[in-house]
């Protein structure tokens, strides 16, 4: 069954993780088995194991955060986030020109992409939609401006800690002054706001403060694993009355309560319990039309931090079966697989 992915980290792999993604997986993989790094020989996402697994479209994503108190990791300007988030753009370009892949802008070429895959079984092209996650790259609000005019069509404000524009993942707060001018400027663009990640009270001062449509990307259910990366019911329902979509992820930490980054095995965590939470949210909605995947796999971990029946990204299509058993017909499963986003992107992109 044809699926769509609503967020992969691809250009980060590539670039910041030096993976050749265009290798079969155990190929990458050994190359990488001597290395000490969490993530390191675990990999599960190439070029090759999303045809295999019909991950025929995919949100991927620019993401290069500013450092600021709290974060270990970041670019030491916005100057500097900028430069590097086009350096990711511009390797999804170079993989359009040689023909590996298509950037999708426009409704139509997201009905002739899916046309192209039921057509052949050939080396087909993946499809992409493009996201920044963690909005630093933008240097200033009106800067949004250039980068959908670059083929960008989604953004999040923020990723862990705090950014220009909001507060995110593991902290308190709110949407910064210059937060509320850039979501105005992305409203005016038709640019869509993934409320992934943004910490709970900048959640709910972005959706009064935006008019256009919202999704998560890639979030779960606090009520099944309670942290604040994952969302409340409260907020689950917010984004439903916006007709907006939830894509569930594969970090094993949001999926077992219990689990504890660094020390737990994947044995603890099943797809099973990625069906809890694509079941939680349509049970909430009373029907399949807002649930959908966004599995971030190897969005900084591996194998050791996913799912134990997961090996590579083509085993999503294991959720088939297990949705099958709670009782989801062939129709429902589409939708959540992918005519739920299908129908989200085409909307957004007229």
């Amino acid at each position: 069954m044809l699926l769509f992915d609503a967020h992969l980290d691809l250009a980060m792999n590539a670039l910041e993780w030096d993976r050749n993604l265009e290798l079969e997986i155990n190929d990458l993989r050994s190359l990488e088995e001597n290395m000490s790094e969490p993530g390191r020989g675990r990999g599960t996402t190439t070029l090759p194991e999303m045809r295999s697994g019909e991950v025929f479209l995919s949100v991927v994503t620019v993401i290069s955060r500013t450092a600021r108190p709290g974060l270990s990791t970041g670019a030491a300007s916005q100057e500097i986030s900028y430069a590097r988030a086009r350096g990711q753009l511009a390797y999804y370009r170079l993989l359009e020109s040689q023909g590996k892949a298509y950037i999708i802008t426009r409704p139509n070429q997201i009905t002739a992409h899916k046309s192209e895959w039921e057509r052949s079984n050939g080396e087909r092209r993946l499809g992409f939609i493009i996201s920044m996650e963690g909005a630093d790259p933008i240097v200033w609000p009106e800067q949004v401006h250039e980068w959908y005019d670059l083929g960008l069509r989604q953004i999040s404000l923020s990723h862990y800690g705090v950014s220009t524009y909001s507060h995110g993942t593991g902290t308190d707060g709110g949407v910064t002054k210059s937060g509320l001018h850039l979501l105005k400027e992305m409203e005016k663009t038709r640019i869509a706001l993934d409320l992934t990640h943004l910490a709970d009270k900048a959640f709910w001062e972005s959706l009064d403060n935006f008019g256009g449509r919202v999704l998560a990307s890639h979030n779960n259910c606090r009520e099944l694993v309670p942290n604040q990366r994952q969302l409340t019911d409260e907020q689950i329902k917010a984004i439903i009355n916006r007709d907006g979509i939830i894509g569930s992820a594969l970090d094993a930490w949001m999926l077992h309560p219990n689990w504890i980054r660094g020390e737990s095995q994947p044995e603890m965590v099943s797809l099973s319990d990625v069906s809890e939470h694509i079941d939680h949210v349509c049970q909430l909605a009373g029907t399949t039309r807002h649930a959908a995947i966004g599995s971030d796999l190897d969005g900084g971990y591996g194998t050791e931090q996913t799912p134990f029946d997961l090996n590579t990204i083509a085993d999503l299509q294991k959720l088939q079966s297990l949705l099958i058993k709670k009782g989801y017909k062939k129709n429902d499963i589409e939708s959540i697989f992918h005519r739920n986003w299908i129908r989200f992107y085409t909307e957004l992109l007229k």
